[in-house]
């Protein structure tokens, strides 16, 4: 059986709160397994790293939690949060504090190695 995740972020971006949750829920629901878990966030959606954006978006509309809070609940069982070295540089400008929960940068290799490694299971959101 596979004990490890990685999860690559593409679409769910900010502009689209409810593509978001999922991944974070998964993530945080395999690490309870025991999975190592790795979220890699590319493109667009760096900019949840950035303090402050994934705190004042909402999944659901009625939903008590922010999207920060989902993506801390999964931090806190130890899923390491990676981003796309390129989008970080591209989107994001130097002054933007980003949250205390991302780990690095992680090459679009890294990810792909993932994929080729028959130990990782991965998703794409």
């Amino acid at each position: 059986m596979k004990n490890k995740l990685a999860i690559l972020l593409w679409r769910a971006t900010g502009d689209h709160p409810a593509l978001c949750a999922t991944p974070f829920v998964h993530a945080a629901a395999a690490a309870a397994f025991d999975a190592e878990v790795e979220i890699h966030f590319a493109g667009p959606t760096v900019r949840l790293l950035v303090a402050g954006e994934a705190e004042k978006l909402k999944p659901w509309p009625d939903s008590e939690l922010s999207l920060y809070a989902l993506m801390r609940q999964a931090a806190n069982l130890d899923v390491k949060f990676y981003a796309c070295a390129m989008a970080m540089k591209s989107l994001l400008s130097p002054d933007e504090r980003l949250i205390p929960e991302y780990q690095g940068p992680a090459a679009a290799g890294v990810f792909v190695q993932r994929t080729l490694d028959p130990a990782w299971a991965t998703l794409v959101y």
